[in-house]
């Protein structure tokens, strides 16, 4: 049985292979070969989140589940909002392989899955970059979008002013990028040509008119289906894929909302990103269409990590 730590998961599931692992793992999911049931995420007296995540890769291959917490309580504290580990076993006789530390692995695996969608969505000639939220999520974001476009200047915006601030001292010393720190969402995002929101905010906040024509969306932080980023107009004047459509039409209030309110319906969905990859549907069709990735995080995104960090030799 195999441990990996924090340390080792940060180590060696490098940007580069985040995202060539998050292709792999969203083709098996489009084309049937790996399976995964909608999670089941738990309220807890407090009001904060606990969270069971599982997939199945094949009867050749492995399954298993992450097991986090999600106490967004945590921001602006020591302690990551979500914790806990990928738990690895192997089909064959379902023996436990090993378990890795799930907050790693969903911090850079986020942002990986971010990248793949912006390679896929985001104009070719993209450099100004707008993050919504200076956590976690803000440096994985950046590192994919930096490894997926040639981004010359971001705007980081937090309600905690100093985390922004020190979220550019320091990937000011890491990137070579112009990293400003905006006073407002609406200044973080003007004639930004992608946009990343990493909150867990309650209430949307992302208004159409502030949106430059042709910008690409990732829409990360929230998951359930009474919380959203994302206003109902620029959810309907958006071109919308997802990691899982299932899950969206189930636990995103970022579609479940504006669906409610009758501005979009189940077609406005144009697919998944594993249908893109497989060129099933169509992406970007005009250098002014606004994109809009909605992510919602899934069970095969992380145990396709655990399987690399507790199976494969270090490279």
């Amino acid at each position: 049985m195999k441990i990996v730590t924090a340390e080792e998961v940060r180590r060696r599931l490098t940007v580069e292979k985040g995202i060539e692992l998050m292709r792999q793992g969203l083709l098996a999911l489009a084309t049937g070969s790996a399976y995964q049931p909608i999670r089941t995420v738990t309220k807890l007296p407090n009001g904060e989140a606990f969270g069971f995540m599982p997939a199945y890769m094949g009867d050749e291959d492995y399954f298993g589940a992450k097991v986090i917490t999600a106490f967004h309580k945590n921001a602006g504290t020591a302690y990551p909002s979500h914790m806990g580990y990928v738990m690895l076993f192997e089909s064959k006789h379902g023996s436990f392989v090993g378990m890795a530390d799930a907050s790693a692995i969903t911090e850079i695996r986020t942002g990986a899955v971010s990248g793949v969608a912006t390679d896929l969505l985001a104009r070719p000639s993209a450099n100004t970059l707008a993050i919504i939220g200076a956590g976690a999520q803000a440096r994985s974001h950046l590192a994919a979008m930096c490894a997926v476009r040639p981004i010359k200047t971001v705007r980081i915006f937090d309600i905690y002013a100093s985390q922004a601030i020190k979220f550019k001292e320091e990937m000011s010393q890491k990137y070579e990028v112009d990293i400003l720190v905006a006073s407002s969402v609406k200044e973080a995002v003007k004639e930004a040509d992608i946009i990343c929101t990493l909150t867990p905010s309650k209430a949307a906040f992302l208004e159409a008119s502030w949106i430059s024509p042709g910008a690409h969306i990732n829409a990360v932080g929230t998951f359930t289906p009474t919380t959203r980023e994302i206003t109902s107009d620029l959810m309907a004047a958006s071109k919308l894929y997802a990691d899982n459509i299932d899950a969206m039409k189930a636990e995103s209030g970022e579609f479940i909302i504006p669906k409610s309110e009758g501005l979009i319906d189940d077609h406005h969905v144009k697919g998944t990103i594993g249908d893109l990859l497989l060129k099933r549907v169509e992406g970007r069709q005009s250098k002014d269409e606004i994109t809009l990735f909605n992510a919602l995080g899934l069970a095969i995104e992380d145990v396709i990590c655990a399987r690399y960090l507790c199976i494969e030799n270090e490279m």
